[in-house]
This record gives C-alpha cells, sequence and structure tokens, in this order.
C-alpha cells in the first residue's frame, strides 16, 4: 500500500469510523452503505453529505469491493507488513496491530498459518476425490440398475402373455392393460433414475470444481490470496447422502397377481398351476437356517437348537452384550447364514399368527432404534398386522389378497435375478416377489414374530427343517 495514505481517507464521514462495506455515490464520495441509507432515510431529498448535490432519484447503492479490500487493509497493517494471523478474528495483522488492538488474541505468524491451511486443502481434497469416486460408482450401479430392470420387465411381459393366452378372450383385454401398466412403472422407474443421475452428474461437476480450486489453492504462493479464498471454499458443497439411493423397478409378477385375482375361477387354477410348478422347481435349493442370537432383540427367547423364536412371556427386555447387529428396540433377529450368490430357499412356519414380518436383509441394515422395513432400508419382506390380509413391505405397502391365509411360508431367494419370491408352501401358491432388485452385499434371513397382542400372538415362528422342504 503506498505510505501517502492516510486513515482519514477511509473513514466515513457519517459515523467518523472505518468504512464499514463502503459504497460510493454519484457525486463521487464514498460512505458506509448503512450510514448512507439512514441518511437519506431521514430527510425528503437524497443529497449528498459532503458536497451537497441532490439527486432527483435515489441512487442504487451497491458495495464498492475494491475500496472495502483498500480499507480492511489500510486497518490491518498501518502501512506495515502483515506478518501475523489472528486466529480469533480470522484477519491478517501486522506487528502494530499485533499490540494494540490483538494484544490478547490467538495471534500466530502468518506462515504458520499457511502451512495449516495447506494441510486442511490436502485433507480436503482426499475427501472430495473419495466423493467423486464414490459417485461414479453410483451412476454405474443406478446405469446397471435401469439395465437389469429393463431385463426383468421384457421377462415378466413375456410371462404374463404366456398366461393369458391360455385362457378366454375376455383375458386379453386385461392383457393389453396390464403390459400398459407395467411399461409405466417402468417409465417412472427410468425417470427416477435420470433424475439421480443429472443430480449425481451435477454434484460431480460442482465436486470437479471445488476440487480445482483446491489445487490451485494448494500449489499458491501468495498467502494472503489463499487466506481469501478459503472461507468461501470451507463452505460444505450441498450434496446428498448417496448411500442409500437405490433404484429399482416396481414388481411386475405382484401387478400380474393382482389382474389374475380379478378374473374367473378358470384363471385361478391356472395360476395355482403354474405356481405349483414354480414351488417345486425350486425347492431343490433348500437350505438349512439358524436364528443367530448376538442378533436377536433383549425381548426375544429363542430355542436352543436356533429353529423357533418367539417374544417373552415377561415382555421384558433381558440385558444382553451390545452387539453391533442386535437389534435394540425392535422385536427382530436375523439368521445366521448370509448369502452373497446362487439361488436358496426355505420355509418358515407362521401358524394362526396374527402379526409377523419375514424375508431377508442385506448386511449393512441399521439395528439401532427404530426401523423401517423396506427395500431402501435394506428389508425385503411380507407382513401380517392384526389378523388381517398380508402386504408386502415396499414402502408403501402393498396389500396381497389372498383365498386363504398361508400356515407355512416359502422364501426363495435369486442373488443373481435380483428377485425374492415367497409363496404359500402348502397350497403351493405365489404370493408376492420383489424383482429388479441390485444386491451387492450380503443378506440375511430376516424373522419378526411381533409383539403378543393381548396374548393372541404368543406363538412362536419356527423355521421347518431343511428335509422337509423338498416335501413343499
Amino acid at each position: 500500500m503506498a505510505s501517502n495514505l492516510s486513515e482519514e481517507q477511509f473513514h466515513c464521514c457519517i459515523c467518523l469510523d472505518f468504512f464499514h462495506n463502503p459504497t460510493s455515490i454519484p457525486c463521487g464520495h464514498n460512505f458506509c452503505l448503512k450510514c448512507i441509507q439512514r441518511f437519506w432515510d431521514t430527510r425528503r431529498k437524497s443529497v449528498c453529505p459532503v458536497c451537497k448535490k441532490a439527486f432527483k432519484i435515489r441512487p442504487e447503492l451497491t458495495i464498492n469491493f475494491g475500496l472495502r479490500d483498500i480499507t480492511n487493509g489500510f486497518k490491518g497493517n498501518h502501512n506495515r507488513l502483515q506478518e501475523m494471523f489472528c486466529r480469533t478474528d480470522q484477519m491478517p495483522v501486522c506487528a502494530k496491530c499485533n499490540a494494540k488492538d490483538h494484544k490478547y488474541h490467538n495471534v500466530v505468524p502468518i506462515e504458520q498459518e499457511s502451512r495449516t491451511i495447506k494441510t486442511w486443502i490436502k485433507k480436503t481434497e482426499a475427501e472430495v476425490q473419495q466423493m467423486i469416486q464414490g459417485r461414479v460408482r453410483k451412476i454405474e450401479q443406478i446405469k446397471n440398475s435401469v439395465q437389469l430392470s429393463k431385463t426383468q420387465k421384457d421377462k415378466e411381459i413375456q410371462t404374463s402373455v404366456e398366461v393369458f393366452t391360455m385362457v378366454i378372450s375376455a383375458i386379453e383385454r386385461n392383457q393389453a392393460l396390464l403390459i400398459e401398466e407395467i411399461e409405466k412403472k417402468q417409465e417412472a422407474t427410468e425417470q427416477r433414475a435420470e433424475e439421480f443421475l443429472r443430480e449425481l452428474e451435477r454434484e460431480n461437476s460442482e465436486l470437479q470444481t471445488r476440487s480445482c480450486e483446491l489445487q490451485v489453492l494448494e500449489n499458491t504462493d501468495d498467502p494472503l490470496y489463499l487466506l481469501q479464498c478459503v472461507p468461501r471454499l470451507s463452505v460444505p458443497l450441498s450434496t446428498r447422502d448417496w448411500s442409500e439411493v437405490q433404484v429399482h423397478s416396481d414388481v411386475y409378477i405382484g401387478t400380474v397377481r393382482r389382474a389374475l385375482s380379478k378374473l374367473v375361477e378358470t384363471c385361478h387354477d391356472l395360476e395355482k398351476n403354474l405356481s405349483s410348478d414354480a414351488v417345486g422347481r425350486i425347492t431343490r435349493y433348500a437350505v438349512d437356517v439358524t436364528l443367530d442370537p448376538a442378533t436377536a432383540a433383549g425381548w426375544l427367547i429363542l430355542s436352543p437348537d436356533g429353529k423357533k423364536v418367539s417374544l417373552s412371556k415377561m415382555q421384558r427386555k433381558v440385558l444382553l452384550p451390545d452387539e453391533p447387529r442386535r437389534f435394540d428396540a425392535c422385536v427382530s433377529v436375523l439368521g445366521k447364514q448370509s448369502f452373497t450368490s446362487g439361488r436358496h430357499f426355505w420355509v418358515v412356519q407362521v401358524g394362526d399368527k396374527t402379526d409377523w414380518d419375514l424375508g431377508v436383509a442385506r448386511e449393512s441394515i441399521n439395528t439401532k432404534g427404530a426401523i423401517m422395513v423396506r427395500p431402501d432400508s435394506g428389508y425385503w419382506a411380507i407382513c401380517r398386522r392384526k389378523g388381517g390380509s398380508l402386504s408386502a413391505c415396499a414402502g408403501p405397502s402393498v396389500p396381497l389378497p389372498l383365498l386363504e391365509t398361508p400356515q407355512r411360508v416359502a422364501i426363495f431367494l435369486d442373488y443373481e435375478d435380483g428377485s425374492v419370491s415367497f409363496y404359500d408352501a402348502d397350497t403351493k401358491t405365489h404370493i408376492y416377489t420383489y424383482s429388479g432388485c441390485s444386491f451387492t452385499e450380503p443378506l440375511y434371513p430376516y424373522f419378526n414374530p411381533c409383539l403378543h397382542d393381548n396374548g393372541r400372538n404368543a406363538a412362536p415362528l419356527v423355521i421347518c427343517p431343511a428335509d422337509g422342504c423338498v416335501e413343499v
């Protein structure tokens, strides 16, 4: 800064203090923005307090950023080299300022603060790069999910055509409506995917920009420029947590079942025969499932062989070791077995229980506090509540009208196909299928016997023997 500048040049003639957000009016004089606004607010005419020049129309005022920067610099250095940085006030200061206005503040050499800032920049750059890579992976995952959904859509449409061509001509009209509904659901799935992709690409672009800015700052040798830019770059970017975002199509076979339930009895007989054949084909994938005590909530009682789970009659929580995977607020438990590939089939006896949940859950589910049993939270399950009809926990739930309430429920997981199917193990009829899923981590059998409901729901959930599954 030039040595002939004086402190008075940077004083507002209204408040007599250093300019704060200075503004220049048309006559050339400078004032604090708030000072001149308040001055004009108290007068009929807009006149300059210095030269008395009057303006017919009140001038639009904006901050003179150049004058503001010069003023701030003058306030800091008093025509001296700014060698220190005040962490308390977050500003560079000279030796005179340090001794006078910042005597008891946290003041460090400016080079030390510059090194600290550069360390922060390197750390932030690494975090930004990690976020970029995460979003690149998520983009690829969503694209793959859309492609899988399209393949599943084609398979479901083909299945619906095969079924409807075997019945009377009235079904052909229902078939056309069904395919239209499936296409609309697929269109909605692709639209959601496109929205996610646009947002991911926008965030990725912002992160790339932030990365470039941080790299420039990391290599700068100008500590003042570095310190001026840090406050703006330290503001977090407006990004979302993508770890739980999934794109999957609606369950088309569920749509087929709802359409079939409206048809004549001959359609029901046909569907029953088809479902029976399907169950017969999948029983060869039966697995021996047992319950995992390390995941069981403190209210639950597990049989010694790990095949039965029920709620304690006292309904009082038992103090158990705080395992990371233990449910602590919901009366749920997982199976010991995990599945990362292949096809797997097991049967659970629900009997006349009025309330229960059954299905699969991914390894990374949240087991602490209240949980949401639905696919975007890592659960693929069906449930019964208050002795009513079954529902798919699809978020929102999907009612499952059945002619008979199952006593035994068969669960079939096809990991590569991305599907979880449920059947009535006794009548061999299909109940519901989650399809088009993208499984990327281990899956575990999931059980919830629910509360007693005044004694009406006290019976346990029982895992049927693996060799007995073949006889379903």
